[in-house]
């Protein structure tokens, strides 16, 4: 029974390991003051002000004395615990001289796929280094796999709009409660409070599982990603470096280094994003360099037009406080630490290729490195595309008659066998007759010749196959 207990509790740490927890930052509790047009709290001898066709969900924490409160159509108030409103007896309030009216700020444009809204709550805190790991701007949201956090006694709104009917998550927890199955979050939101609090054509689901590859997975939030873009305003720092890189999953374009890997499935993300920050990213001539890793799906097209099934591979990308002809020089530095690290040990770890490139602000700078085997295999791919892409172009031309090849014959060794023998003159031979089984005279010696001449008054009969003798008796 010890052993099971010990087995069970390595399971709860394995899984807090690997689990990934987003915070919701908005809320629309009365007692934040940037909730209100004021930019504080209601006092005493104000008049609060609803807006009378906006949905609210507030939550009230502490009493409050109010002159007057305009409310809602449609919402709700959660009321802690000895929370509560009462009129305004004219008394004196140190605080509250104004006596205006102030209005609750509308809720309704805080969006789920904002990444300014969300926070990572990791459970490895010694690992993130003062937040130098960071995540792409698709993985800011939460993913596929993620545990969502509304913190304990506040009040939210959330627009869902999605590009997805359905947006995956593996727990949400909310009012201090966890839901972790289909089940227990189904009966939620068909409960007063969850259309209060989620508007939009977005559906969230809980799925209680998380992600079954320890190479990790890709966050899933792919088809939302020009929504993630608009909320963060595409407003892109100004690049110092020559060529700047495009991460996948990133709204914009950096200075570094980024680094793709092929990996096989002895491949662990955590242990190696582990390994990373312990052997180089925590050495103090990296200190300037920030890193984010994880699984992304890479689009595929067949000839640039095809579609194709995306492919999985792992993404590290590298940035560094260096500037003017110094960006992106410590992150390549670390860069080029990796890939030496991957050609000794890749096979090791699972890593099959990798693909480097760096963009600094020194003219020099591009695709710089890559592991053998990938390098072979694009050259390869590369080649029998140009192969086909030349042959179809000369067909193309050839049938449209721009083209004329020349003819070549080669007779065959099957050809030579059937080819007669050299013609001889015309008078020594005869001709090959079908209607009579009988071979035409050829050249004979001149003997033969003359016994031929001696016998011409002789009748010689053949045989005719489509001549019937019996009609000539008749």
């Amino acid at each position: 029974m010890k052993l099971l207990f010990l087995f069970l509790g390595v399971l709860q740490l394995l899984a807090a390991a690997t689990a990934v927890y987003k915070q919701w930052i908005p809320n629309t509790n009365f007692e934040t003051a940037s909730n209100w047009d004021k930019g504080r709290v209601p006092c005493a001898s104000d008049v609060v002000h609803f807006e009378k066709n906006k949905v609210v969900s507030v939550f009230v924490g502490s009493p409050h004395m109010l002159t007057d409160m305009y409310l809602p159509l449609n919402g709700e108030f959660v009321l802690a615990s000895g929370a509560g409103f009462a009129a305004f007896d004219g008394s004196w309030d140190p605080g509250c001289d104004s006596g205006a009216t102030v209005r609750f700020a509308d809720a309704e444009h805080h969006a789920w796929f904002d990444p300014t809204l969300w926070q990572p709550v990791s459970p490895n805190r010694e690992l993130d280094l003062g937040g130098r790991i960071f995540s792409v701007d698709e993985e800011r949201v939460p993913c596929h796999y993620d545990d969502v956090i509304f913190q304990p006694e506040t009040s939210f709104r959330v627009n869902v709009d999605s590009s997805r009917r359905v947006i995956h998550l593996r727990s949400i927890s909310l009012m201090g409660q966890e839901f972790s199955s289909p089940e227990a979050w189904a009966g939620y939101l068909g409960g007063p409070s969850a259309p209060l609090q989620f508007h939009g054509n977005g559906t969230l689901q809980v799925t209680g599982t998380a992600c079954p590859e320890k190479s990790g997975c890709a966050c899933g939030n792919a088809p939302d990603g020009h929504r993630i873009c608009a909320a963060l305003g595409r407003q892109c720092p100004a690049l110092t470096c020559q060529t700047p890189l495009q991460p996948l999953g990133h709204c914009c374009e950096v200075c570094g280094a980024t680094i793709n890997l092929d990996f096989t499935p002895d491949f662990d993300l955590q242990k190696y994003r582990d390994r990373l920050v312990q052997a180089l990213l925590s050495q103090p001539k990296y200190a300037g360099v920030r890193m984010a890793i994880s699984k992304v799906d890479k689009e595929q097209t067949f000839l640039g037009i095809i579609p194709q099934s995306p492919t999985p591979l792992i993404q590290i990308v590298l940035v560094d406080d260096e500037t003017g002809a110094q960006t992106g020089t410590a992150a390549e530095q670390m860069a080029a630490d990796i890939m030496e690290d991957i050609a000794q040990h890749g096979e090791a770890l699972g890593i099959s290729s990798g693909k480097m490139e760096v963009a600094t602000g020194s003219t020099f700078s591009g695709q710089v490195g890559s592991h053998a085997t990938s390098r072979i295999t694009a050259g390869t791919i590369m080649g029998l595309l140009f192969g086909l892409l030349l042959l179809g172009g000369i067909l193309f031309l050839y049938r449209k008659g721009k083209l004329r090849l020349p003819i070549l014959r080669y007779p065959s060794l099957w050809n030579r066998m059937e080819d007669p023998v050299s013609p001889e003159p015309a008078s020594d031979k005869g001709f090959n007759n079908p209607m009579f089984d009988v071979e035409p005279p050829s050249a004979v010696p001149e003997e033969e010749a003359t016994q031929e001449t001696a016998t011409k008054d002789h009748q010689v009969f053949y045989l005719n196959p489509l001549y019937d003798g019996s009609e000539t008796e008749t």
